[in-house]
């Protein structure tokens, strides 16, 4: 028989869970995916509506995170409520997002604020989104309107997982978020989210010279079939590897896994037949992240890497005990083999929207639909001791 596995972790390694403020706020009544969400047409099983109701009980979120053990909490700031239109820019709600970060204080918890993640404000969808013409511009104005509640954040991500965006259009269409289901990319828009997120790099660090900002890279752990090595790399480079690139110089890199995708040579090929798939109909692969970690650290420079996002939608939190270990395993041994990773960041804090349904449950903790009640999980324990000692240990069946 063989012995159980045990990982550890270096003492300044961060541990934390991550959300998005379309996915939990609710309510979110000026962002191009609520719009989308009201139509007849929308494609979509679920609206947001109420979400989780975190715009109110946020404080509740923060200090189960908190009690845990985990230390930081990644969440984003909704530009469609900064800014629900044009030039009319909302000083309650910027106080709100500040009292979020006050709070993560209050709680001994370390705020990672992401600026843009996936929604966008309608105005600001219907004349383009990201293919506008003063698209850069429009995003860094929103940024100047918001730095200052930013002083004492450390980690800023500007720009959540580009490479999906310019898969979806820029924002007006909305996110097909279903695995195998994403349009050819858009470098049109990839290079305007480049020149985006530079600005705002250069922006808030003129402000704030050692906040560290990066953006986030959604990672697909491609595969090559036999012979296919070529195809793969052409394919990979649009939707992965050019971001990738961008990110060359910045403070650090953040790597979003949950799958890996077999490339052949006409594209992405079925998950194998036999396969255990998690609620959003993607293969159960722990690996992926520590094989997304490895290609973010080779082809963004050796900048510094944190898992901004990892995790598995199912209805058996035992299963994601036994996924979040495959993946640190996956990762532990990335950091073994000199890549500087600082930290993991768990997805998700809640069960929330994700991008359509309800469905997919990826929490730490659940939520009653009915009176929002927070019920933390085995999971969200287990993780946070994990942040206390930075010792994993196998989960014993």
């Amino acid at each position: 028989m063989s012995s159980a596995t045990t990982l550890r972790f270096p003492k300044d390694f961060f541990w934390g869970a991550a959300t998005a403020a379309h996915q939990i706020e609710g309510n979110n009544v000026s962002s191009d995916w609520w719009r989308r969400e009201q139509s007849s047409n929308s494609g979509l099983k679920e609206r947001s509506a109420d979400a989780c109701d975190s715009y109110n009980r946020y404080e509740q979120d923060i200090r189960l995170l908190a009690e845990s053990g985990l230390q930081y909490y990644r969440f984003s700031i909704e530009w469609a409520r900064i800014e629900p239109e044009p030039e009319h820019f909302s000083t309650a709600q910027i106080l709100h997002y500040r009292d979020m970060i006050e709070t993560c204080r209050h709680y001994g918890v370390e705020p990672m604020v992401t600026l843009n993640h996936m929604t966008l404000p309608y105005w600001f969808a219907e004349q383009g989104g990201w293919k506008s013409a003063d698209a850069v511009s429009l995003f860094n104005r929103y940024v100047r309107q918001i730095a200052p509640i930013l002083y004492d954040v450390t980690y800023v991500c500007t720009i959540n997982e580009p490479n999906m965006v310019a898969m979806t259009r820029g924002g007006k269409e909305g996110t097909n978020m279903t695995a195998g289901a994403l349009p050819v990319p858009d470098l049109e828009i990839g290079q305007t989210l480049v020149e985006a997120h530079k600005g705002v790099c250069r922006i808030l660090h003129e402000i704030y010279p050692s906040m560290l900002i990066g953006w986030t890279v959604a990672t697909q752990a491609f595969h090559a079939m036999p012979g296919c090595e070529q195809e793969t790399e052409e394919y990979a480079w649009p939707r992965e590897n050019f971001y990738l690139d961008a990110a060359k110089g910045d403070d650090w890199i953040g790597v979003q896994g949950y799958l890996r995708t077999f490339i052949g040579k006409d594209g992405p090929q079925p998950i194998p037949d036999g396969a255990e798939r998690t609620l959003c109909g993607w293969e159960y692969f722990p690996p992926a992240i520590g094989i997304g970690v490895r290609n973010a650290w080779d082809r963004a420079g050796h900048i510094p890497v944190i898992v901004t996002e990892n995790g598995l939608a199912t209805s058996d939190d035992s299963r994601r005990i036994d996924y979040t270990f495959g993946a640190l395993q996956g990762l532990k041994a990335a950091m073994d083999d000199g890549i500087d990773v600082r930290g993991y960041i768990h997805w998700s804090l809640l069960d929330n929207y994700e991008w359509g349904s309800y469905t997919p449950t990826f929490g730490l903790v659940s939520i009653n639909p009915d009176t929002f009640e927070r019920h933390a999980k085995p999971s969200l324990h287990w993780l946070g001791e994990i942040a206390k000692s930075g010792i994993v240990e196998e989960p014993v069946r």
